[in-house]
């Protein structure tokens, strides 16, 4: 399954008043931005809309309108085909001037579309980013967009090259690396089904449970379909690995739904946790887990994981 993975480097023009967790206010205005970008049909509600299979806003914000599920795989509905990574800085206060990174990683296809989520970047600044100071939102200049630390984009040139070569993923066929100590750095809410537990804790079986569904469904819907794995062995093995520190806590975080006019708890895990024991097999998916993230609501850059195998 082929990928893109690109930061956006904005300057804001006014002073700014963001939320500790910005994963909300960026989504939110992308959206905004990005369908008054490339809706054809104004007034024309997405799932019943004509257009909506090959419409870039769609595609993303109403995924399971916009592409069936997959025949004969076991996903009930396809994935967002994008990963959008807000600013991780918890600051809340800035002035004009400042830079900000913000990452969009995009599966398959969709790479072809970069021009319009550039635009939409673009577009986004002239809207206003955060809660008004002194009764304006902060606007912003989209500088760059680099893709894997090449440009593709920048401010003074105007125009867009989409990258030559993406890179890919692979899950089917790759050798166990000899790994049986690995670190985890959960640094946005890790979500998963479930009631949070007291003390926060991760299980490996349940942190892989949630790579398997997530990363054999990116690869039914972007890629070249399910994966030749085990998967009831990968779960047996996952059950065998063990915790040998952990200090994960639980942040809470809660957005507001226009849609459906209420606050949503959107709390998760974050902070580190390390594992012991037979972990090569389960190494591709950590891999693709740094890039895809993992648990539930990724699209808000939920999720997102580093992980060390140097301890």
């Amino acid at each position: 399954m082929e990928y893109g993975n690109y930061t956006f480097q904005i300057k804001l023009n006014r002073d700014a008043s963001l939320p500790r967790y910005k994963g909300s206010t960026f989504r939110g205005l992308f959206g905004h931005a990005l369908k008054r970008t490339v809706c054809a049909l104004k007034n024309q509600a997405c799932p019943s809309c004509i257009l909506r299979s090959s419409c870039t806003y769609a595609l993303v914000f109403e995924t399971a309108h916009a592409l069936p599920a997959p025949e004969n795989s076991r996903i009930s509905a396809p994935p967002c085909p994008m990963v959008l990574e807000p600013p991780l800085t918890l600051k809340t206060d800035f002035a004009s001037g400042e830079f900000l990174n913000c990452g969009l990683v995009l599966f398959g296809a969709l790479n072809q579309n970069l021009p319009y989520f550039i635009y939409a970047f673009d577009q986004m600044g002239k809207i206003g980013l955060g809660k008004k100071v002194q009764g304006r939102r902060a606007g912003f200049t989209l500088e760059s967009v680099t893709h894997e630390g090449e440009p593709v984009y920048t401010r003074q040139d105007g125009r867009v090259t989409l990258p030559s070569c993406l890179p890919e993923f692979t899950l089917s066929g790759c050798p166990d690396r000899d790994t049986d100590r690995i670190t985890l750095n959960i640094k946005t809410p890790f979500r998963v089904n479930g009631n949070p537990t007291n003390p926060p804790d991760l299980p490996f079986d349940l942190l892989i449970r949630s790579l398997v569904r997530r990363c054999t469904a990116l690869f039914n819907t972007y890629g070249n379909g399910e994966p030749d794995l085990d998967y009831p062995e990968l779960v047996r093995k996952a059950g065998e690995i063990k915790v040998t520190d952990n200090s994960l806590s639980w942040f809470d975080w809660q957005r507001y739904s226009a849609r459906q006019d209420k606050k949503m708890a959107m709390g998760g895990l974050v902070g580190r946790i390390s594992y012991q024991g037979n972990l090569g097999p389960f190494m591709p998916f950590l891999d693709m887990a740094r890039i895809v993230h993992a648990g539930k609501n990724t699209f808000f850059g939920l999720g997102m994981i580093e992980v060390d195998e140097t301890i």
